[in-house]
């Protein structure tokens, strides 16, 4: 695949569309580890699924799996409590919400730390971080042309 083009959205518009997409009412909330995950898993199948980035900024290969330094430097802050709601302003495109939905629908119901280990099991984080052991810090950034081809191939994988 040649270079990945983009829809432009910044990071935080569709982090921010998490944290309002979340049955709040039901007792659900969302942490800064989860929110990080349900970003990568996102740009991923959106890549694979339009050929399109949703955001330019690229995922880094953390111990705790994929993480968008912007986002961390943002939401920090929280620790490991539930982040709090946002102005919920939508100005995403149809087709990429329901992208979204569906990324919502099948991780959104995961835990943090299950998200962490699937990426962890993941070609894309393996191959940043290069054989570095957990414990050592790694900023080596996650090829958005590597999540293609590893989400496509699943993607074939599970059509078959």
């Amino acid at each position: 695949m040649e270079k990945i083009d983009s829809y432009g959205y910044k990071a935080t518009d569709i982090a921010n569309w998490f944290l309002c997409h979340i049955d709040r009412d039901a007792g659900d909330s969302i942490t800064h580890l989860k929110l990080q995950k349900l970003l990568y898993y996102a740009q991923a199948w959106c890549i694979v699924l339009s050929g399109k980035s949703l955001f330019d900024d690229d995922f880094e290969a953390w111990s705790h799996g994929p993480v968008l330094p912007s986002i961390y430097n943002e939401f920090k802050r929280f620790g490991f409590e539930a982040l709090p709601s946002c102005d919920c302003v939508n100005n995403i495109e149809e087709d990429v919400e329901n992208i979204l939905d569906e990324v919502q629908r099948v991780y959104g119901e995961k835990s943090a730390k299950y998200l962490e280990e699937l990426t962890h099991h993941e070609a894309p984080w393996i191959e940043a971080r290069n054989g570095l052991p957990l414990e050592v810090r790694c900023s080596n950034i996650i090829l958005k042309e590597n999540m293609f081809r590893f989400y496509s191939e699943m993607l074939q994988e599970n059509a078959g």
